[in-house]
């Protein structure tokens, strides 16, 4: 079972540090969106809001990496949380001494951005110093479930705590997430500063490029999650005010099944092993994930769309933590930080190229065209991850 390889005392710590600190980052998020919604700005003060929480990314995304591989990795998450706690406190406690500056939430919301692949980063290039290898794909399929419950429960939770005790309480709430991550951190024993010797040296970044396996699956992911940004983004929220019945109550149902499909996936990744080979295995995964798409064809017929939704969300998890996996096994412990933080900082980036690509067709009502192009991307690509891998590059670097 997938939950066993919380045994393993130090990944149990900060996984439960993770996901309550996740929990907090769904509930800054819809506290911040609330208090700027309802300020002098209204709605365009939340469009710079989500320019504050989005742009900063890249260059924080860049920056994290050396760090985290310099550094001991429980002292740099520690600190992050430290700091992210305090400026989410911040709001609550200008609050108390005399009223919030109308700027502060939006410099909240960009430091937030600025340090978000911290854990993002730090997490997964923690996780192979804290579990077996045969329990890897275990360990990143919690780390999954971690994301996508806490999602849930994060933004449920903002939603009936605003409305019980205010969105300022809601952030002092928030703030103490955060502090909870930064104790799980330093409660971790084991020591998570990469060791390099004279004999192995310590291996560039440039290096990941000579690795066939890490490239295409690379390539493929960024594709995928093109395709999944522009469903999410701008394909599902269109078909539900526009194609299908139930407005903004279908919407919630198409997110809900993805987020259904992501929770059966991340179970289903960490306690089955593929019997072909794990590049060959990801690629199927994907290739399936890919027909999900397909299911916007079958509007107005929504329940068809919620089963492609699901079945986007669940084989895409899987390929998720199995490509997750092989990263790990394949990129030296000395390169870690900066191959997660750069990995996952291209990851971030894509799916709102996704929303520029479709948005043009479906304001020209060419829904087919939508789907097929969708699908295409997200399927496409998978075919690189069914070539023979070629020879490992990185033998000489492992340790």
């Amino acid at each position: 079972m997938t939950l066993t390889v919380l045994a393993a005392r130090d990944f149990r710590r900060l996984w439960i540090g993770s996901s309550i600190s996740l929990v907090g980052d769904g509930m800054t998020l819809v506290a911040l969106s609330w208090l700027v919604l309802n300020g002098p700005g209204g709605v365009g003060a939340l469009s710079l809001l989500a320019a504050c929480y989005t742009a900063p990314v890249l260059a924080g995304g860049l920056a994290v990496g050396p760090l985290l591989d310099r550094f001991d990795k429980r002292h740099v998450l520690a600190a992050d949380s430290l700091v992210r706690g305090v400026a989410v406190a911040t709001v609550p406690l200008t609050a108390v001494l005399g009223g919030m500056p109308g700027w502060l939430p939006f410099v909240v919301a960009a430091l937030h951005g600025l340090l978000k692949m911290v854990p993002m980063a730090g997490v997964p290039a923690a996780i192979p110093d804290l579990v077996e290898p045969d329990e890897l794909d275990k360990a990143n399929a919690l780390e999954s479930l971690a994301y996508a419950v806490s999602g849930i429960v994060g933004y449920a939770l903002a939603g009936t705590l605003i409305d019980a005790i205010g969105a300022v309480n809601v952030l002092a709430l928030d703030a103490a997430s955060y502090l909870c991550f930064a104790v799980a951190a330093l409660l971790v024993r084991t020591p998570l500063r990469p060791h390099v010797t004279a004999e192995t040296g310590r291996p560039r970044l440039a290096h990941l490029l000579r690795d066939r396996a890490l490239v295409r699956t690379t390539l493929a992911f960024m594709a995928f999650n093109i395709a999944e940004g522009a469903l999410v983004l701008v394909a599902g929220p269109w078909l539900a005010k526009d194609r299908l019945p139930g407005g903004p109550a279908t919407l919630a149902l198409l997110l809900s099944a993805l987020s259904v499909g992501e929770l059966a996936g991340g179970f289903l990744a960490g306690s089955w092993k593929p019997n072909t080979g794990r590049l060959r295995a990801i690629g199927l995964a994907q290739l399936l994930a890919a027909s999900g798409f397909l299911a916007v064809l079958a509007v107005p017929d929504r329940w068809v769309l919620a089963a492609g939704f699901l079945l986007i969300g669940a084989a895409g998890v899987v390929m998720t933590v199995w490509a997750q996996s092989l990263r790990m096994e394949l990129i030296p412990p000395a390169l870690r930080g900066r191959a997660f933080s750069v990995l996952r900082t291209l990851m971030q980036a894509t799916p709102p190229l996704g929303a520029a690509a479709v948005a043009p067709l479906l304001a020209g009502g060419n829904l087919t065209l939508t789907a097929v192009l969708m699908a295409a991307l997200a399927g496409l690509p998978a075919f690189l991850l069914l070539l023979p891998p070629g020879i490992n590059n990185f033998t000489k670097w492992r340790s």
